[in-house]
């Protein structure tokens, strides 16, 4: 299904021109589609039904970095969702959108004692350790507070997600995680810690992946050292295969969600029927970008068209603080004339307003356009509001939810006063 689609030469997000989001919100305004979220979860969820599997033996939990709007995390909550964190921000977003955090695991590499303290107190699932030094001073906190921690290793399989290099995370190089080599020595640590609990076993790869197989390679391994755990006596509930599946920015062909999950499944049973008769294990998952990257654009306004000998540019109000993949990543997003006109495209690149150079959008793209016309920057649902920032003090985009014809306004664009309200004079 197409969420968002040309009606009469003008684009809508499902039943709602974007010239009335514009008209009633004003731009630059991140639009999100519901029914492509929902849909996008479902996959992940009916996934896991048709393979038989429930809340004991699967549990998907959305990464909230890609996109943590109030709004998207309340609606994932009310379809079961679990949640994947990264600081201690993110679990007081959860709950604060009605999240439970028994669902929560918490990943990162740089964990504070305040955000340890926070999750203990609530009761998260789990925490993703990342490092010996974590493990030792998460072991530290939780006996101050009288606690056992719940603790699973992310290991780092040594796998090549084959994406971008600032988007791989499994690979030796790359500061997350645990080496392979040494995860069975640091497991023995932990069992060995009195406020530690082992319960599982992580590892994350990268992000974007549109083929399966790294994924299924990096559960070899990790299937590989639980068998060597369970012969030590040292027991694991779940395993964590990590986020990473891609969406279609450009011609892109992302493995289907089920297809991926049916072949994993299927790996998951025969390990446990031959190595544990069978015995079931929980398995977990950590989608961001495939639930929300395709549910949402950024919608621009025209400012000027500026001709030159070299280029032609499209300068819109819309710019690399709102956006940041391109100029971070040299991303390619899709780039749409919100209405439609017959006059003959020139090619232009899309710019912002902010100082500097790398302030893009998108480059070289034929597009028939005129001053005040709306584009929308594509694919712009996750990693768009979350990397988003104050640069320039321009605040940030206003969020818009759209539910068929209704509009929601899930968060305010923010005023310049509010930017420099936490800031003090000299006396």
């Amino acid at each position: 299904m197409s969420y968002f689609a040309y009606q009469n030469g003008v684009l809508h997000v499902e039943n709602t021109p974007l010239t009335t989001i514009a008209e009633q919100f004003g731009s630059p305004t991140y639009v999100y589609s519901k029914a492509a979220l929902v849909d996008n979860f479902s996959a992940y969820a009916q996934a896991c039904k048709v393979n038989g599997r429930d809340d004991s033996t699967a549990l998907v939990c959305y990464s909230v970095k890609s996109n943590s709007n109030l709004a998207v995390l309340n609606l994932l909550t009310r379809m079961g969702s679990g949640f994947d964190i990264v600081s201690g921000g993110e679990l007081l977003r959860v709950i604060a959108a009605g999240g439970d955090p028994r669902k929560v695991i918490f990943s990162g590499v740089g964990k504070t004692p305040d955000e340890m303290r926070l999750a203990l107190s609530h009761g998260i699932l789990c925490f993703n350790v990342e490092s010996t030094a974590e493990l030792e001073r998460l072991n530290e906190v939780a006996g101050e507070m009288g606690k056992q921690a719940p603790v699973s290793l992310r290991v780092n399989p040594n796998v090549d997600a084959k994406t971008h290099p600032y988007i791989s995370t499994g690979l030796k190089e790359n500061k997350f995680g645990i080496a392979y080599d040494e995860a069975l020595a640091t497991y023995r640590r932990a069992a060995k810690m009195p406020h530690i609990r082992v319960v599982g076993i992580d590892c994350h790869i990268g992000s974007q992946l549109l083929d399966d197989a790294p994924l299924l390679e990096a559960f070899d391994r990790l299937t590989e050292l639980v068998d060597q755990l369970t012969e030590e006596g040292i027991h694991v509930h779940h395993l964590d295969i990590g986020g990473g599946i891609g969406i279609n920015y450009n011609n892109d062909q992302p493995v289907a969600v089920g297809d991926y999950l049916g072949r994993l499944f299927r790996k998951v049973d025969e390990w446990r029927q031959r190595r544990y008769q069978g015995a079931p294990i929980q398995v977990l998952f950590e989608p961001g970008r495939s639930i929300v990257g395709n549910a949402g654009v950024l919608l621009t306004q025209v400012e000027y068209l500026k001709h030159g000998e070299a280029k032609n540019f499209a300068i819109v109000n819309a710019a690399m603080n709102d956006l940041m993949r391109p100029a971070m990543y040299e991303a390619w997003h899709g780039v749409q004339a919100v209405t439609q006109r017959s006059s003959e495209p020139r090619t232009y690149d899309v710019v912002g307003p902010v100082c500097e150079s790398g302030d893009w959008l998108a480059r070289e793209r034929a597009l028939a356009i005129e001053q005040g016309d709306l584009l929308a920057i594509m694919s712009a649902g996750a990693y768009g509001m979350t990397m988003s920032s104050n640069y320039n003090t321009r605040g940030r985009a206003a969020e818009v939810m759209v539910d068929g014809g209704k509009l929601h306004l899930i968060r305010k664009r923010e005023r310049a006063s509010e930017l420099f309200a936490l800031e003090s004079l000299l006396p």
